[in-house]
């Protein structure tokens, strides 16, 4: 496995933004990355919610990067990857040899069921986040992860969020669910049932598994995402489809899940988030 790390400290105070990253992230005594993040930080705080995200200019080893994780991921989606999801990344039609613009993916995303990105500047609060999905908005990074570590990031970069959640985006019955977690999380007024939700959501949006023909495949962006967690899936705890059990079960944001719930089938996915999304409640969110 390769190393974890915590996430860093993304502040916009007066107009100042700060990145401050643990010690322990690979980008901690990189001044050059540092500063690549801050600026990439800055751009997104001064865009308006919604509003188109502004291009990068991605150096040459950025999307060195960014070629040394999407060629190993493709043999490993053949292997791992369900249906639904090798249909949405076609349809995205990412380029190959370099990073793609966050616009370009979010123009791609739009034609195919509505859905788009929007810039953020890093981590964003809960309610923040899902509240902007009931728009069909993902609110997502433009950074990618530090070059030492390409295999694995804790954080949700740009490999995570175009590759993971913009395949999704681009079929139309994953964007309906995303939709209908926004929704859901909008309706709701307490911290803990918004909590519930979020688990519920990290255990399938992120890190879900359904079955295919009698065999175990990954539908979550996290996994999709990532080399690392994709060959990792083997050694995991893998657990019925429960939402009930999810919420309650602790998950690890800064390494490889060791307990993971599989759906009988990406219909059985539907149908299980929908009964849970439209029943959840502030008074009883289990």
């Amino acid at each position: 496995m390769e190393q974890a790390f915590g996430y860093p400290d993304v502040q916009n105070v007066d107009g100042k933004v700060s990145v401050v990253f643990p010690p322990d992230h690979p980008g901690h005594r990189d001044a050059a990355y540092h500063d690549r993040r801050v600026a990439m930080a800055e751009a997104a705080f001064r865009t308006p919610a919604g509003a188109p995200a502004p291009d990068v200019a991605y150096t040459a080893e950025e999307d060195a990067v960014w070629r040394t994780v999407t060629t190993s991921l493709v043999d490993l989606h053949v292997k791992f990857a369900c249906q639904e999801f090798l249909e949405g990344i076609s349809r995205l039609q990412l380029p190959a040899d370099r990073l793609p613009q966050l616009s370009e993916a979010s123009a791609r995303i739009q034609q195919c069921t509505g859905a788009r990105f929007s810039p953020a500047p890093g981590m964003l609060a809960p309610r923040d986040f899902y509240s902007s999905l009931a728009e069909r908005r993902f609110q997502a990074t433009q950074y990618i992860r530090h070059p030492s570590l390409p295999h694995f990031s804790p954080e949700p970069d740009m490999i995570h969020e175009i590759i993971g959640h913009g395949s999704a985006l681009a079929h139309d019955r994953w964007a309906d669910i995303y939709e209908l977690f926004g929704h859901t999380v909008r309706r709701l007024s307490t911290r803990e049932a918004v909590g519930a939700v979020s688990n519920v959501f990290w255990f399938t949006m992120e890190t879900g598994l359904v079955r295919e023909d009698g065999d175990v495949k990954a539908c979550g962006a996290s996994l999709l995402s990532s080399c690392g967690e994709l060959e990792n899936i083997a050694r995991a705890d893998i657990r019925p489809l429960d939402t009930a059990a999810m919420q309650n079960q602790p998950y690890v944001v800064t390494g490889y899940q060791p307990v993971l719930f599989c759906a009988e089938s990406f219909g059985d996915l539907e149908e299980v988030l929908r009964r849970y999304l439209t029943g959840v409640r502030d008074e009883n969110p289990g």
